[in-house]
This record gives C-alpha cells, structure tokens and sequence, in this order.
C-alpha cells in the first residue's frame, strides 16, 4: 500500500499531542528530515501556530523536534519520556504550569486563601487536579467535584491519596447525579470555582449560597444562565466571568479547545480509516471555539464551511475565508462540528445526511441523536466511535465534548493560562467582596496573568520609546499642535 504522506505527517502530529497534551501554537518546532512528509509536517505546524526555534535558552527548553526518517520526537532536546500512571501525569502537567504556580505562590504569600474553603467543580484531569493542589499548597481548604462523564477515576484516586477531597466518581448512575453533586455542596464552601455553572445553579435551586464569598466562571455556556438569573434578580452571589478575560478566552477557546478538538476527532477517525484532509466539514458555530475548531481542521487539510445564526460572526467567518451558509445545505456528506454549546444544535436531518458527527461545544443533547437514531441503529466501529447502520453517518463519542470524553482536555499550557486566571480572579473576589452580580476580571488582573505568562514563558516585550511614552495620555491633538515658532511669534 503506498505511504501517504500528509497523513504520516498528520499521525506524528498527533502523537506528540497524546502523548504529552502539550501545545502546539506558540511553541517552538523544528522539522529535521527532506521529503513530502516533512514538508506536509512543516505546512501543517506553521498553520497551527508552530514557531522556528531561537537560540534562547528558554526555547531551548520548550522545543519540540521531528525527525520524519525515524519517527523520533524530542522535547528540550530529550525523547518524550512516558508520562506513566494519574500521579505521573499530575507531577508532569505541574511541571508546564509555571504560570499557575506563579499566581499561586503569591496567593500563598499574601495569606489571600488561607483557611477558606474552596470547592474546584471541574473536568477532573491532571490539569484540574493541579488547580486544586496549587489552592491546597496556598492554605486552603479544597474539595473536588466532577461529572461522571468528566471525571478520570485514576486522577480523583491520585488526589484523595494526596489529601484533597474527591467528590468525583466516574461510575455513578445518572438517577444518583442530583444528590452526589448536591452532598459536594452541602460540604460548605466560601468561594466555587466553577465550569458551566451548573454547580452554582444547583447551589441557587437549594439555597446553599448563603455565606459565599462568590464563584468564579470558567466558559461561555455557564455565563449565559447567570446573566439570565441576574437579569431576573434570581442571582444571589457575586460571579467573577473568568471565561471573558483575554488570558481564557483569548486562548483556551481558540488554541485550546480547537487543538484538542480537532486532533481528538482526527485520532478517532483515523480508528475508522477516515482521514480529515480533504473532508468536507462544516463548523456549527464561529465564537471562539468555533474559530479555533475551524482553524485547526482547515490546518489538517478540510475544507471548511461555517453556518453561524449572528450576522458580526457570520461576517468574520467569511472575511477568514470560509464558506458560510445554512446549516441543512452544508451538512450534506460533511463532518459536522457543533461549537456552539447550545443543545439540540445539531438536528437529526443534519445527522443522517452527514459523513460524521462530532462536539466540541459540551453541553448535553448538542446533537440530536436520540431522534437521529429512530428507526436505525448504532454500531460500533472502534472506540468512542459507531456508525448508524443505515444513514452510515459516524458518530464520535455519542456526541459528548470530544476533547473530554474522548482525549485528555485542553492542552497543560492552556489550562496554565485558564487556571492562572482562575486563581487571579479568586484573589479578587476575596479581596474587593464585590456585590451581588456577573463581574469581569479587573484590567490590572488580566495584565498581571498576562505579564507573569510573557516572563517565565521566555517572551520579551517591547520597550515604549521615550518620545511615544506620554503621547497616547494626551488629550489634544497633534494635528493642531501650535509649533514653537507660533507661540514666540
């Protein structure tokens, strides 16, 4: 059989990924080797925001190299080294969170948390185990809570046996998930860092935020409920929106999420003899996560189209050079990709008349495969991956959030600039008590995320010259300046 080359290029790629959830914009890469799959390993790295390495020091460490004549990957100059069980995972994740370590030290320092409580209700992964160890090192008091189709049982194990309480059990039955999540609440927290809100919601419902200081937000779907119960005057805590400051959104959503999305649905349907280059795909939503899902499966080869309901987005989706229409027209014999996080996206029309199926948006019934499913069957075909018998469709994960259900989540540097916000904005609430209501995350805090990230990153900022240093304060224009010849006249 004759070796393809884009996908040999493609397989590497992911490799790296899975085998480390490290990622790959922004980081320096070096492809050593000639040919077609070195040079479709090169388009690929630079269309997904690979750098040429430096002499630095500091990318030195961070390098990653491709030799495509034997396979080889290093890291800082060292072969990939086996990641190992939960605890090996968590040490090596802490190892690429300096941010996060940074802001957390400085929490510990100050005595910010020190004595609170403080429930982490997240994606239970190395990353988040991370967050909650960082809190614990800080002085406070943390407990964990997961979903069960979100919670890695090896990571919740490796965290009780650090001393951090686990809520999360990835074998509990849907009819028990109200009173696990319920008892996790009940513990009594001062401050919930939260993913979805569906925690806070569920605290609001029983009357169990009495006493909080606050919680903070991680993504677009869990603000938008709690706009709605501010705007209804049911919101009775502060909520800092951590998902709207430049050092989350800005990446998490777009490197992140569409990183970790598309190669999660590339290694799957690799499982099925399907390859993303040269697939018809259509992206069901163009906010962030959608932009990066687009992004990153335009970077793999697809040829991507975009359906998006709100006219701004819509626009920057064809100024970025997709094509952009209805959804029902676009569906037909594509991988469909909903990014929106809104359910029911993802009709049972669009379903069966498309090649494949995949979320990245996360939130439950996204597609609508129990209707899909009517009068046909799934079958399976690999892991995490059927096929309804006779639309042929392919269905990734039964529509769960593909980089959760189905990988290890965001990648670690990522999840460092999320969590590093996360702990500024939990700073903040404990510092300025604000008042009831969804709050962004002070200017000041997201510069201080963004500075600590640029330094321990490597990354050298400019140097303002002396001339423009006062130029942007100044109220008056320069266009009517009077010269020094007109004052003295």
């Amino acid at each position: 059989m004759r070796m393809d080359p884009t996908r040999e290029a493609e397989r590497l790629l992911r490799r790296f990924a899975r085998e480390t959830n490290m990622t790959v914009a922004g980081r320096p890469m070096e492809v050593h080797g000639d040919g077609p799959v070195a040079d479709a390993l090169i388009q690929m790295l630079a269309a997904m925001g690979a750098r040429a390495a430096s002499s630095s020091p500091a990318d030195a460490a961070l390098t990653v190299d491709f030799d495509v004549a034997t396979g080889a990957i290093t890291l800082g100059g060292a072969p990939l080294r086996e990641r190992g069980d939960a605890a090996g995972r968590i040490d090596f994740a802490r190892d690429h969170m300096r941010v996060s370590t940074g802001l957390a030290a400085e929490l510990r320092g100050a005595g910010t948390v020190r004595g609170l409580r403080i429930g982490v209700a997240m994606t239970l992964e190395p990353k988040t185990a991370n967050l909650a160890l960082l809190l614990a090192d800080a002085g406070a008091e943390v407990a964990v809570y997961a979903h069960p189709d979100e919670t890695d049982p090896a990571v919740a194990a490796a965290l009780r046996e650090r001393g951090v309480p686990c809520d999360a059990d990835a074998t509990l039955e849907p009819r028990d998930e109200r009173a696990a999540a319920l008892a996790f609440l009940r513990r009594g927290f001062d401050v919930l860092i939260d993913d979805g809100s569906h925690l806070t919601r569920l605290a609001h419902e029983e009357g169990l935020v009495d006493g909080w200081l606050g919680a903070t937000e991680e993504t677009t779907s869990g603000l938008t409920p709690l706009r709605a119960m501010q705007r209804d005057g049911a919101l009775a805590t502060p909520v800092v929106a951590v998902n709207d400051a430049g050092t989350k959104t800005g990446f998490d959503n777009r490197y992140g999420t569409g990183q970790s999305c598309v190669l999660a649905i590339a290694d799957l349907l690799d499982a099925a003899d399907v390859s993303v280059r040269d697939q018809h795909a259509l992206v069901i939503g163009y906010g962030p996560v959608g932009v990066g899902v687009a992004a990153h499966l335009r970077a793999l080869g697809a040829r991507v189209a975009v359906a998006e309901i709100d006219p701004l987005r819509a626009l920057l989706a064809a100024h970025d050079g997709y094509e952009v229409g209805a959804a029902d027209a676009l569906a037909e014999g594509a991988l469909v990709v909903s990014a929106t996080g809104v359910a029911a996206t993802v009709t049972a029309h669009q379903i069966r008349a498309a090649r494949a199926v995949a979320v990245a948006g996360g939130v439950p019934g996204e597609i609508d495969l129990e209707h899909a499913v009517l009068g046909d069957a799934l079958e399976p075909i690999a892991e995490h991956v059927e096929q309804l018998a006779d639309a042929r469709t392919i269905v990734l994960d039964r529509g769960g959030c593909i980089n959760v259900t189905a990988a290890e989540g965001n990648p670690i540097e990522i999840m460092d600039l999320s969590f590093a916000t996360q702990l500024a904005a939990v700073r903040e609430l404990v510092e300025t008590r604000p008042a009831v209501g969804v709050h962004a995350l002070s200017e000041a805090a997201v510069d201080h995320v963004a500075a600590t990230a640029a330094r321990t990153r490597g990354i050298q900022l400019a140097a303002r010259s002396v001339r423009s240093s006062g130029a942007p304060d100044h109220w008056r224009s320069p266009r009517y300046r009077i010269s020094t010849e007109q004052e003295t006249a």
